[in-house]
């Protein structure tokens, strides 16, 4: 796609998207060691123009234009990154310089990809300096990883770090141990990086699926899969008590009565162990309608899915794969959450540990009738630094006898970062009253401030 189809692609998604309820975005901005983005580090991403290392035309940048449309729309927007994945099979050339030509042997080969072995400490501080940079440059609300650590295993081969790990042991007897240190310390690292450059941007982790089998551990899943500890040397458990990511999107991409990745099984064993952070299922939307709710087999598992992540005391909310399909409306998904599921629209969860005070509340509300109807406008709350300051508003309406109660969402009718919001006039005979709160970056919501309106 050129530019203008592509921003014209994205434009649409992102329309139905906030018509289904959606209120942030996790945006791919780092396939290979590459950048959609503009990056003095990393070369333009292949995916992006078709050669690695060419700048898009006509010039763009996606991510601050992603940023720009989401706030628009009132989302955030985090910027998806793949930590250690430098090459994948389709690359049939890189940019000079590109990591992988400027240092080969930080590299190294398994099956068709090409990896930066996370063993070499000048790696960990490679990944950091470009979360670093995305971070000061742009004003993302999230950065977020996926569950590409070590690769995943592949018959016949083996990860050629023996060497590596014999010289660089650090006290560590077992390899596997090792290579989970090298992954719990870039974790850590990466996310005292972000925070250092802006303490408001939230670090989020998809992690594959299963954490370990029940039958290699006492707290694993009752399970029969690929395990992120043991395969994949993704500790998760570690880095969720550590404090060391804001939130947590296990992949849960099977269905329900899966017969080694139960759906069901692996929700409740997330809830039950992955609460120390804020917890977002990742859903599968295709395998989710394709397969029959085991308990009504005339539907498909989206009710079920979402019936049960409601009963878990620790999820906080639901991450899609993948937007199109969301969009496309594969299996009558993207109509049930605009007009059930995600039918109102919702705060972000809350992150007490990064800040939890709220901001001041809107002032001087006040209704102004223009050319084009009548508008509620308010003035910006007071605010020093970034954790008092309000970023967006939520505008709640009450009919006339109404209790004005902003917990029940059938009342908010938009999140905004502007100060102003359109009424919608019928006749002058309908009295409503008009709430706004101000939200800070963290969604800290301030004290109401009140507007009485005739419609």
């Amino acid at each position: 796609m050129g530019t203008k189809a592509m921003q014209q692609t994205l434009a649409y998604q992102l329309d139905e998207l906030q018509k289904m309820g959606a209120n942030a975005i996790i945006f791919q901005v780092r396939p290979e060691c590459d950048a959609l983005y503009q990056s003095n580090i990393e070369p333009w991403s292949r995916f992006l123009t078709g050669q690695q290392g060419r700048a898009p035309k006509p010039y763009w940048d996606p991510l601050q234009w992603m940023v720009e449309q989401c706030h628009q729309r009132g989302m955030e927007l985090h910027a998806w990154i793949n930590p250690y994945r430098a090459k994948t099979k389709g690359t049939t050339q890189v940019a000079i310089t590109h990591v992988t030509a400027q240092h080969p042997e930080r590299c190294f080969q398994y099956g068709d990809l090409l990896i930066l072995n996370p063993g070499i400490p000048q790696n960990r501080d490679y990944i950091c300096n470009v979360a670093r940079d995305i971070v000061t440059r742009y004003d993302i609300d999230g950065i977020h990883m996926d569950d590409y650590f070590y690769p995943y295993p592949v018959a016949g081969e083996t990860i050629p770090d023996e060497t590596l790990f014999r010289a660089n042991s650090n006290g560590i007897n077992n390899i596997g141990d090792w290579r989970r240190n090298n992954v719990s310390l870039f974790v850590k690292q990466f996310y005292e990086t972000v925070h250092a450059a802006k303490p408001w941007v939230k670090v989020g982790i998809s992690p594959f699926g299963i954490y370990r089998n029940k039958r290699n551990s006492p707290i694993g899943s009752d399970t029969n899969g690929l395990q992120n500890y043991d395969e994949l040397y993704a500790d998760v458990l570690l880095w969720v008590n550590n404090g060391w990511l804001d939130y947590c999107v296990p992949q849960i991409y099977w269905e329900i009565g899966h017969s080694a990745a139960d759906y069901d099984t692996l929700i409740r064993w997330w809830d039950r162990y992955c609460g120390g952070r804020p917890l977002y299922i990742g859903e599968d939307i295709e395998r989710t309608v394709k397969n029959a709710d085991p308990a009504n087999p005339s539907h498909n598992q989206q009710g079920a899915k979402h019936r049960l992540y409601t009963q878990m005391r620790n999820v906080k909310g639901t991450v899609l794969w993948y937007a199109k399909a969301a969009v496309d409306n594969t299996g009558n998904y993207g109509a049930n959450l605009r007009l059930n599921y995600w039918r109102y629209p919702a705060l972000q969860p809350q992150m007490p540990f990064i800040d939890k005070k709220a901001p001041g509340k809107p002032r001087k509300a006040k209704v102004i009738n223009t050319d084009d109807g009548p508008v509620l406008f308010w003035t910006e709350p007071k605010g020093k630094d970034w954790a008092d300051q309000a970023v967006s508003y939520a505008v709640y309406r009450f009919a006339k006898g109404e209790k004005t109660d902003i917990n029940d969402p059938s009342h908010l009718v938009t999140i905004t970062r502007n100060t102003f919001y359109k009424l919608p006039y019928i006749n002058g005979a309908h009295k409503y009253t008009y709430v706004v709160t101000a939200l800070d970056r963290m969604q800290n919501e301030s004290k109401q401030v009140k507007k009485k309106v005739k419609l």
